[in-house]
This record gives C-alpha cells, structure tokens and sequence, in this order.
C-alpha cells in the first residue's frame, strides 16, 4: 500500500487528521488493533470546546453534533450544600457542548467510510520503520496477511498505550509524569441529572461531579484512591455517597446504574512529540487528569495544527510549520496542564491534607466565583483558549 499520511489509530485525533487531509486532498490510510464497535462504544470525555464543535460542523461532520450536543452556558462549583454558576456566555461570549467522545468516533468513521475511503480495523503486530528517511514505513498484520504501508509521514494517533512514543529514540525523547494520589469511581446511571449544566463539588470526603448524558441519563464521579477496589461500591453505597457529596445543592434521584469503573489520574506530557517523519497527537504524546476536560480537545488541537502544517508542505512545499509542530503544540498543551492540574488541585481532597489545605481549599472556591476576574480566568482556560 502506498499513500502520502499513514495514520495509526481510529480515535478522535487520527480519524479528524484524516477528514482534514481529506479535505485538501491528501490521502491517508488508517490503521487500528481495535474493532469499529470497540471504537464506537468506548465511553470517554463529553466536554467539547465551542471551537471544536464548530470545526466538526464547518468540516461537514457535525449534523449529528448540532441535534443531539446539550449546549451549556457555565458549570457549577458547589460546596457546602450551596451550588454557584459560572456564566461562561455571560464572561466572555462563549457555550461548551456536551457530546460524548463515542458519538465523534461514530460520526467520523461514518462519515469516512460513506466517502469511500477505507479504515482498517483489528490489526495487530504494529510496528514503524525508516521514520528518519524521507521514506517511512508501516508494518502490521491484518486479515491472516503481513502488509506495509509506505508513506511520506506517520502520524502517531494510537494513544497513550501504543506503539508510537515507544518507537522514538530513546536519546531524543523527554517525558514529564505526573501521578496523582486520588482516582475517580465513575458510573452512568438511568438517573434524571440533577442540573443541566455539570456541577464540580468539593467536600472533605472528597470531590464529586454531576453531569447529564440526557434527560434521564447522568454520568457522575466520585474521589476514590487508585486501588480502589469497585466491588466495594455496591449501588446503594455510591447513591449514599454522592448525595453527601452534594449535600442538598440539588436533588439527587438515584436510578439503575449502568456501568461502573475507575479513572487513574495523571498529567504527562511527552517532548518533542516530532522525530524524523514521525508525528505524535493527542493522549500518544499527553495525558490531562479529566477534571479540567481536556483530553479530546488537546487532540483535536495538535491534529488541526499538524493538518494545517502538512497542507503547507504538500500544497507549497514548505517545512516551517511541520519542522514547528512541537514547539506549537507544546505552548497549548501546557497551559492545558496548567489548568487541569489546578482545577484538580483545587477540587480534590489530599490524603495528606491539614487544616490549612482544607481552609486554603475553601477559600480559593470561594475567591474564584466572588471574583469576575477569577471567574472569567476559568472561562477562557475551560471554554478553550484562542489559537495564536
């Protein structure tokens, strides 16, 4: 097989390069060890930035997005059974959309194998080749056949567990980690939510978030350690819990829990996310903590950035913007991290917390929605930050 982008992994990254290159008429070939139904079914993150909705939507793949996504004005933060709005559209102009990851996945496979161009799903045996030649290469097993894709970049889209960051160099790659002590119990219940917009909740048994999925559908989450054992939560303790958590900000109606499981947290950041002719983009070169909800939409900034860059160089021959892919990336990304580690700072409890961390919590909570300053800061890092 020969083509100009091959692209390792269906998630949201490799499949928007792939609508975007597409666009201006490059082609790509998408590889992915996973099945379309797995992709399609893998439950994440369903905070969008305003950008991205309207990228998928000027791009021709947001139909779906404009009829379904809730649109939201703000979040909540609530403490001590009081819940305050932060008014994003009031702050600075501008809504999120709740969307889950899934439906993008769904909607973008849909729409690349309605025009034609192929998506091969359940490889195994993943490897990449000759990165630092003008002539990379990817190897993989597919269908009881050995096969190869010869191209002219990898992108590396194939998340934190695949095979792209580790085929770097071991001389030239940095990697910043950052573990944190607490985890997250998430369920999705049959449970009308408790607000139409997501309430973040601080509580000195720990954090807690409320987010509607539909009008009787919610996700919600609770601070847990990262060796939380999940069968200890039968239903019953979770809907306990949380409703302590939330303590009265607004009703609570427990209904059948659907899934149950558990979120590590960490930060990690990966530099360069560039050697030779491979490119790596989205949760391949960083992970966010979800409190700051930011992982979908980092990766849909690094793979706008690439496309914009590839464009250049296959429409005019220019190697500036892929030559600055990283240094670009990184100025996003680390302000993302920025702001994903103190929204977790700042809503999570400690385990080795004192009183002073405790009243510092509260009253830094308490200065970000009494202040229009803090709170129009928290809206420009939440609803996403303008592209240089």
């Amino acid at each position: 097989m020969r083509t100009q982008v091959g692209i390792i992994g269906a998630g949201p990254a490799g499949l928007m390069l792939a609508h975007l290159l597409r666009l201006e008429g490059i082609r790509s070939i998408i590889i992915e060890d996973r099945s379309r139904a797995y992709c399609e079914g893998r439950r994440r993150a369903g905070v969008m930035e305003y950008w991205v909705a309207q990228m998928l939507i000027k791009t021709g793949v947001g139909d779906r997005l404009m009829r379904e996504a809730k649109l939201h004005d703000g979040i909540y933060f609530a403490w001590d059974g009081k819940a305050h709005h932060i008014d994003f559209k009031q702050l600075i102009g501008q809504q999120i959309y709740v969307y889950d990851q899934k439906e993008v996945v769904t909607d973008l496979i849909a729409h690349r194998l309605a025009q034609g161009e192929d998506i091969l799903f359940d490889v195994s045996d993943v490897s990449v080749h000759d990165f630092e030649s003008a002539a990379p290469k990817i190897r993989f097993h597919h269908k009881g056949e050995d096969c190869e894709i010869a191209c002219d970049i990898i992108a590396g889209c194939d998340g934190f567990h695949g095979i792209s960051r580790p085929s770097f160099p071991a001389q030239v790659i940095n990697q910043h980690d950052k573990v944190y002590p607490y985890a997250w119990l998430g369920i999705l219940a049959e449970s009308p939510p408790p607000e139409k917009e997501l309430i973040y909740t601080w509580h000195e048994r720990g954090f807690a978030l409320f987010s509607m999925r539909g009008h009787d559908l919610s996700r919600f989450y609770l601070q847990c350690t990262p060796d939380e054992d999940v069968s200890k939560w039968p239903d019953e303790r979770i809907w306990d819990e949380l409703a302590i958590r939330l303590a009265g900000a607004r009703p609570l109606t427990p209904g059948r829990i659907l899934q149950k499981g558990i979120t590590p947290m960490r930060s990690f950041v990966t530099e360069p996310m560039q050697t030779g002719r491979l490119f790596l983009a989205g949760d391949a070169a960083h992970i966010v903590p979800p409190t700051g909800a930011k992982g979908m939409n980092l990766a849909m900034a690094d793979v706008r950035v690439l496309a914009e860059a590839l464009t250049e160089h296959y429409k005019l021959g220019e190697e500036i913007r892929l030559h600055n892919y990283t240094t670009t990336c990184l100025r996003r990304i680390w302000k993302a991290q920025r702001f994903s580690w103190w929204m977790t700072s700042l809503l999570h409890i400690d385990p080795r917390r004192d009183t002073f961390d405790m009243r510092r919590q509260r009253a830094e909570l308490d200065y970000v929605t009494g202040s229009k300053a803090a709170m129009t800061s928290l809206s420009e890092n939440y609803c996403g930050l303008p592209f240089d």
